[in-house]
């Protein structure tokens, strides 16, 4: 089976997915959070930062273009292939409503014609291979059946189904039927993508679609950072590694983040996630959320990680 990390836009940068690599692995690719080309054709500072090669070092790493227009894929792909890139991936599952009303991402899926053609074009001209995340639709599963049409008419590396449509967001579950529809009918290899939270959530996947042979988790991973090697039959974290991988991430942020404030809302952010992890996690999340200093919060980190178990 392959394990996908998947890109979460403002979560799993360069200085996420390091931490998450070197402390416990298990992904054989890790993707990163959409670029937007912009009309000046340049990466931003972020999405510069996210491709460097220094920045991925030991890792297959795909990049993730979010855009309704053929020129700004295939000029950004480009851009990609002289970073020594092989394969990129297309964005079509975001569900912003500030994506989806620009006819990106998710709502892409609204108008099959223009995706059909845009497609064509990419494929035909892409210097590298193409990739494709997705979701069932806009409104309803039903109007996937008309959008695997379309993809089966190219030659995806792989078809990353997320069995939601645009308007349940991340809630819901999964459509698993359609899922099940789609894995038949597609012609491209199929990646499924979904609420992953636990081993045991992979092994019930496994065991109804034993045909699927590749899988991608995100918000699983902020969860238990470890859910990559242990969805390969590893161990679970301890908190010696727990506590590297906080501190790499740490020092990443203090490095590349200036402002006591900047820092503290991306370590709050992981703690809303991590913190169920530990024992009293509850006394501990509250002094995190009141710390307006990073010397504060290192204290009370410093508090968590010889008063609590795992």
């Amino acid at each position: 089976m392959k394990i996908y990390l998947a890109p979460l836009e403002g979560i799993t940068g360069w200085i996420f997915r390091s931490a998450v690599h070197e402390c416990f692995g298990g992904f054989d690719k890790y993707f990163v959070p959409f670029i937007r080309p912009n009309q000046m054709g340049h990466f931003s500072a972020r999405e510069k930062k996210d491709i460097l090669p220094e920045h991925n070092k030991g890792m297959r790493t795909v990049p993730q273009i979010l855009t309704n227009r053929a020129d700004d894929f295939l000029r950004t792909a480009e851009k990609l292939k002289d970073f020594g890139y092989e394969e990129v991936n297309l964005n079509l599952g975001c569900p912003s409503k500030t994506v989806v009303t620009k006819g990106r991402g998710a709502g892409f899926l609204a108008d099959p014609e223009s995706l059909d053609r845009f497609l064509g074009e990419i494929f035909d001209r892409c210097p590298i291979r193409i990739s494709l995340k997705t979701r069932l639709g806009m409104e309803d599963a039903s109007e996937f059946a008309a959008l695997m049409e379309i993809y089966n008419k190219y030659p995806a590396e792989e078809l990353i189904i997320h069995p939601r449509v645009q308007k349940d967001f991340y809630k819901n579950t999964p459509d698993l039927g359609a899922f099940a529809a789609a894995a038949d009918s597609s012609r491209n290899p199929v990646c499924y993508n979904g609420d992953i939270f636990s081993v045991d959530d992979y092994e019930r996947l496994k065991k109804r679609f034993p045909e699927t042979d590749r899988v991608m988790t995100g918000r699983g991973v902020l969860k238990d950072p470890a859910l990559g090697r242990r969805l390969r039959g590893g161990r679970g974290a301890d908190k010696a590694e727990l506590r590297r991988f906080h501190d790499l991430l740490y020092a990443g942020y203090c490095e590349e983040m200036s402002g006591d404030r900047t820092i503290l809302y991306k370590m709050k952010e992981l703690w809303t996630y991590l913190a169920p992890l530990f024992t009293d996690s509850k006394k501990y999340a509250k002094k995190i959320k009141k710390a307006e200093k990073c010397a504060v919060y290192e204290q009370i980190i410093d508090e968590l990680f010889s008063e609590t178990e795992v």
